[in-house]
């Protein structure tokens, strides 16, 4: 099967993301890295970001391949923002830190509440199997509630083979309205990853099947729930979920998805229903709406402490020790101590980062409006080092450059390498 550029470029680190996730494989659910009190919601200190460095993070994922990079800096402070590049090719119009986009796999995060607010409410238990109450969907009983949000259920990632060819595939499912079923039978037909909760493995099947249980469980539509919960409660007037209309409205960006083939023109990819992600990546927001998002959340504005902590207890996602997932959310473990949580977002032509600070005082939202680009995902994730650990003194970099071996994972931009480019992450 013949791989794209960016595909080919992070297989050598997925092989070895695979095998150290595969490490913990006796649990029903791996067991878990408990945060440290460090890592709890004591205050962070206060550290001041390097606007200069997010700039130029911003400056090498245009030069990476991104059209426009935006990044937007909420802490004690205040808000700070830095654009460069363009939001639409055609017109030129710069990049705009106010305009909408299409978030991808943050999307998880928001279905993620929504669940958790429901098993704070009786209607499920984490550690039920699935088919408890989606009954007969998923072929093995083990498969729990927990392990869907965890990435550990072994369903297969279908968009793998969906979009095996990046705008062939694309295109083929740009107007394309799915249903839950249908999704879930595509995964079906391939094999497993792995046996249920034995090791880590992403797949946005998971997801799918998240917003299953919510539309069964409420009786509603999955953009009904995350409205009366998350976005009127917060006052996230520039977040939606607008499936299967293909706009996005208002002052928005555009998206551009880069060609497999070297040197072939962006495809326009603004305008999709998303339909093959729903509840696993067809949201739309922009980095204000983020930015009190995430931090409402690790504020604990949204879920009750226990279903709080459940969600920030992580297990590791590679070898480094510096990435981990918890229900659906990322911790980034950083060079200078900090650990941020969050997601990451790729749907075709946006790339997306939004993490906070464990008590939610200081939060980084970034986006470039490309896809299928690994370089440039890579580069702004870059951000996040500027935006939390501030300028580095030339004797901390003295000090990394002499202990290089151990922690050049933790200063490089924490992409997830383990997964394809081109799809909701």
């Amino acid at each position: 099967m013949r791989l794209s550029l960016d595909r080919r470029l992070t297989v050598g680190a997925a092989l070895f993301a695979v095998v150290a996730a595969a490490a913990p494989a006796t649990a029903a659910h791996a067991a878990p890295a408990t945060p440290s009190a460090a890592r709890t919601a004591a205050p962070v200190s206060a550290v001041a970001p390097d606007l200069d460095g997010i700039t130029q993070v911003l400056q090498n994922t245009l030069a990476a391949g991104a059209p426009g990079a935006v990044a937007r800096f909420t802490g004690p402070d205040g808000v700070r923002t830095r654009a460069e590049g363009v939001q639409d090719r055609t017109t030129g119009a710069a990049m705009d830190p106010r305009s909408r986009f299409r978030i991808g796999s943050v999307t998880k995060t928001f279905s993620t509440v929504v669940l958790l607010q429901l098993v704070s409410e009786g209607k499920l238990a984490l550690d039920a199997p699935v088919n408890q109450y989606l009954t007969g969907l998923l072929p093995d009983d083990r498969i729990t509630v927990r392990h869907l949000l965890t990435h550990r259920s072994g369903l297969s990632d279908y968009t793998n083979a969906m979009f095996d060819k990046t705008v062939p595939g694309f295109e083929a499912v740009r107007n394309r309205v799915f249903s839950y079923q249908e999704l879930v039978d595509l995964s079906l037909k391939e094999p497993r990853t792995t046996e249920p909760g034995v090791s880590y493995k992403y797949s946005n099947t998971n997801f799918v099947v998240v917003g299953m249980l919510i539309e069964k469980l409420t009786k509603h539509g999955v953009a009904t729930e995350y409205k009366r919960r998350i976005i009127k409660p917060l006052g996230l007037t520039n977040t939606s979920y607008v499936h299967p209309d293909t706009a996005i409205k208002g002052r928005h960006a555009h998206g551009y998805l880069h060609p497999d083939e070297a040197g072939a023109p962006l495809v326009d990819s603004t305008e999709q229903t998303v339909s093959w992600a729903q509840s696993a990546g067809a949201m739309i927001s922009n980095e204000k709406d983020l930015s009190t998002f995430m931090s409402a959340l690790l504020g604990g504005r949204l879920l009750k402490s226990d279903m709080l902590d459940a969600m920030i207890t992580m297990t590791p996602t590679d070898a480094t020790n510096t990435r981990f997932y918890g229900l659906g959310l990322r911790r980034y473990d950083l060079s200078c101590g900090t650990s941020v949580y969050g997601h990451t977002g790729t749907v075709q032509g946006f790339y997306t980062y939004i993490f906070t600070t464990r008590d939610g005082s200081r939060s980084l939202a970034a986006m470039a409006n490309t896809s299928n680009r690994g370089q440039a995902n890579t580069a702004l994730g870059g951000t996040l080092e500027p935006a939390f650990c501030g300028k580095k003194t030339p004797a901390a970099t003295g000090l990394r450059s002499a202990s290089k071996a151990r922690t050049a994972t933790a200063t490089t931009a924490p992409a997830e390498v383990d997964l394809p480019e081109r799809h909701a992450r």
